[in-house]
């Protein structure tokens, strides 16, 4: 059992480790620059801050470790599903499944409407993969090099390149962040990502209508791809057979998903089968695969299929580089962090006084949503991490919505339209200068086009809003 919650606190010692937290990682920022040592190494100094306060509001060290070891255990399902996407991924390049999604993707343009096409090509690629910045990173580059070529309007192209990556980076069960969010908030994976249809799917309606007026103008229909995406695609046809069943786990994914089959068994299930596609189908060694499960995929894999691997493009090196068990390791160590930090503010009761404090003023459900979205921005801006913003929000929010009756995924929607998709759009976020500079676009020339990020944050205040009135958009605790 935990230790019972310290009440006594006061206001200003509650947020001493979330003030040591924001500094220690703003001063790391500032010298050294962003990164997720610096983040880890903050989220711990925070996480000794609140074992002292806990320690002066009378707990102890194992109060700390019993709450620490309660929160990992009541995760652990999420925790594996974690660990299977690294595994997945890296046999999903092994088999040729992640290569031809993105042949697909790049063939898929249609001039006469790029920017509405980079927006669904991307969209499909994240949505499988679950991924924003592999998308980005790969097919985006592509796209953008099309874009370029076409003379297609840039920022509107990497507004909806950047949409349609945070679109399965929210809805993928695949994605990091679909994952923590539901985890931080309590909510089961499916049922959090039905509940986002409701902000997804206008959302994903108004972006479709604006870049589909957005269109192709100044588009030369006649052009061909960029050299850099003939140059991609004739690498990827070097290195890996496409053939049909390169589709195959895929199709597993879709199928468990459809079926509602537990995650981790699915994910662990399609790699297996990719693992299995990639020595008997691509040729690939039982060594080979053994490592791109554990240790991910890596470009040097291809000797022996192409004449020289070190003359293989920077882009296809940053596309089939990726995965394995152990890339999912970082994730894994913040989340620990953030559980001790959290186990340290819970016994201390800093938790509750904190939260007593953000929802003193809230009288309805649309108050107590605005305060869960401002939480979740406020702390997004701040650390750039939306997995650690995610399980701090989720883990103050998850009693005030337990009160008022409300399921556990208002919670989690709220957090992935407050943090998932609004952490592309703050200009000082690690997302926002990744997509920026892989794009090649600054992020408030691209802003004011990532129609289905700014989305989000509206229809899901828009439901609350109108919930007294409509009963709609928001779910009651059954029972």
């Amino acid at each position: 059992m935990t230790a019972p919650a310290r009440t006594g606190i006061g206001l200003g010692a509650a947020l001493l480790p979330l003030l040591a937290l924001v500094a220690c990682f703003v001063a790391g920022a500032t010298t050294v620059g962003l990164s997720t040592p610096i983040l880890i190494t903050s989220m711990l100094v925070a996480a000794a801050v609140a074992g002292v306060v806990a320690g002066r509001q009378g707990a102890t060290w194992d109060d700390v470790q019993r709450s620490t070891g309660e929160k990992i255990a009541s995760v652990l399902p999420v925790l594996l599903i974690l660990l299977a996407i690294g595994l997945l991924i890296g046999t999903w390049v092994l088999s040729g499944t992640i290569p031809l999604l993105v042949t697909w993707g790049i063939r898929g343009i249609q001039p006469d409407f790029f920017v509405l096409t980079a927006f669904l090509v991307t969209a499909v690629m994240s949505i499988c993969t679950g991924t924003s910045w592999g998308s980005a990173g790969t097919l985006g580059v592509a796209l953008m090099g099309a874009a370029a070529a076409l003379g297609a309007p840039l920022p509107a192209s990497a507004g909806a390149i950047v949409s349609g990556a945070y679109f399965g980076d929210k809805m993928s069960p695949l994605s990091d962040s679909t994952n923590i969010s539901a985890l931080g908030a309590g909510a089961g994976l499916y049922a959090h990502i039905r509940h986002m249809l409701y902000t997804a799917v206008p959302s994903f309606l108004v972006a479709l209508a604006v870049y589909g007026l957005a269109g192709g103008r100044g588009v030369d229909a006649g052009d061909d791809l960029p050299v850099a995406a003939e140059r991609l695609l004739t690498e990827i046809r070097a290195v890996f057979d496409l053939g049909w069943w390169t589709i195959l786990p895929l199709v597993l994914v879709l199928i468990g998903v459809v079926l509602k089959k537990p995650p981790a068994l699915v994910l662990a299930a399609s790699a297996l089968l990719a693992a299995g596609l990639g020595i008997g189908a691509q040729g690939f060694s039982g060594e080979q695969a053994i490592a791109a499960a554990v240790s991910g995929f890596d470009v040097s894999m291809a000797a022996g299929r192409v004449a020289d691997p070190d003359g293989l493009s920077a882009l296809f090196s940053r596309l089939v580089n990726r995965g394995g068990l152990y890339s999912m390791a970082n994730t894994l160590i913040v989340v620990i962090s953030a559980f001790l930090l959290a186990a340290g503010l819970d016994v201390a009761g800093a938790l509750d006084r904190i939260l007593r404090a953000l929802l003193s003023g809230v009288r309805s459900v649309f108050g107590l949503i605005v305060a869960t979205m401002a939480a979740g921005a406020t702390l997004i801006s701040l650390t750039s991490h939306g997995g650690v913003t995610a399980l701090i929000v989720g883990g103050m929010f998850q009693g005030a919505f337990r009160e008022r009756r409300l399921a556990p995924e208002n919670l989690s929607r709220s957090i992935e339209d407050s943090v998932t998709l609004v952490e592309p759009l703050l200009p000082w976020t690690v997302s926002a200068i990744f997509m920026a500079t892989t794009l090649g676009v600054p992020t408030v020339e691209y802003l004011p086009w990532a129609v289905f990020c700014l989305g989000g944050p509206v229809f899901s205040l828009l439901f609350a809003l109108g919930f007294e009135r409509t009963g709609v958009g928001i779910r009651r605790l059954e029972g």
